[in-house]
């Protein structure tokens, strides 16, 4: 497969690709609070909101809001209703969203007065599939179409390289990063979406120009895009380097700003958008979301981003 092919759509017409995300989905439980609970702490929360979350469902939301024809996979729990509706009422395609016994996957969040967050996960029927339900899904796809991937379900290896086998271009955002992904073959991925603390993870490096460095060294085909909080993004392939700063505004919830960021460059792939209108996309629509309170709430129209940039 030639993953070179990735942005040759750069021309302004929409590919023909097809997108899917295989990702988790969660219930959130967010709680407001003056400061992060520390070890033997207990803390009163001022204010408590259950979202839907989980940085699958959340990218795809992004990418549905950002008009771009979306499937998800990935598994619920008995008590999953609110994340289907929640997909739905997004313009998610839920074709390939199976229901399994158990709970679904759920996290609690603090979120204190400056917007910064503290998660706990819990995998729950995230961490419930099976190859059998890797295989059917993938069939329903063919080489050159898009695969959006996560660390919020199991069998990412097994995911990673029968999309491989097909001719799929992989997209990885390896969060959370943890050795589950040591099982991944790296070389496979077509692009990775992630921050300077899983650069920082990957290669062993914290300053983002070497992070760079090394990603290019050990996966010298693969595309970068390597998000840097206050100081910007950068995206990096063969023979190009391009870096975005941020729209500064007030930040009231961090929750869903990466994911944000995810759905609205992959929208600006699929439609053979610039490097560079792709990085201003994505980085105005999470400026956008770090303004309001949950994770998928969050998340802004297309129309609204594109707007918000006419203003600038």
């Amino acid at each position: 497969m030639r993953r070179d092919s990735l942005f040759r759509i750069e021309n302004g017409e929409e590919s023909s690709m097809r997108l899917l995300n295989f990702g988790s989905l969660n219930l959130d439980y967010v709680y407001s609070v003056d400061h992060m609970v520390t070890p033997g702490e207990t803390l009163a929360s001022y204010g408590m909101n259950t979202f839907c979350g989980g940085k699958g469902l959340n990218q795809s939301i992004a990418l549905a809001k950002a008009g771009v024809e979306v499937f998800h996979a990935g598994l619920i729990g008995e008590e999953g209703d609110l994340l289907l509706d929640t997909c739905k009422k997004g313009g998610v395609h839920v074709d390939y969203i199976r229901r399994v016994p158990g709970k679904s996957g759920h996290t609690i969040i603090q979120v204190d007065r400056n917007g910064q967050n503290c998660i706990l996960l819990y995998g729950g029927a995230n961490q419930s599939v099976t190859k059998e339900y890797v295989d059917e899904v993938l069939a329903h796809f063919e080489k050159g179409d898009l695969l959006l991937l996560q660390n919020e379900v199991n069998l990412l290896d097994y995911v990673i390289d029968r999309a491989y086998e097909k001719g799929m271009m992989i997209v990885l955002n390896p969060s959370p990063y943890n050795e589950k992904l040591e099982a991944c073959d790296f070389g496979k991925i077509s692009m990775f979406l992630l921050n300077e603390i899983e650069g920082a993870q990957v290669t062993g490096e914290e300053e983002p120009e070497k992070i760079l460095e090394i990603l290019k060294a050990m996966y010298p085909h693969a595309k970068v895009v390597l998000t840097l909080g206050k100081d910007g993004s950068i995206y990096q392939d063969q023979g190009k380097i391009c870096r975005q700063g941020i729209y500064p505004v007030k930040t009231v919830d961090t929750t869903a700003a990466g994911d944000t960021f995810t759905g609205y460059f992959l929208s600006s792939i699929i439609r053979g958008m610039s490097v560079e209108a792709g990085l201003r996309l994505a980085a105005k629509a999470s400026s956008i979301a770090v303004s309001r309170k949950g994770a998928a709430p969050s998340i802004p129209e297309r129309e609204e981003v594109e707007q918000a940039l006419k203003g600038d």
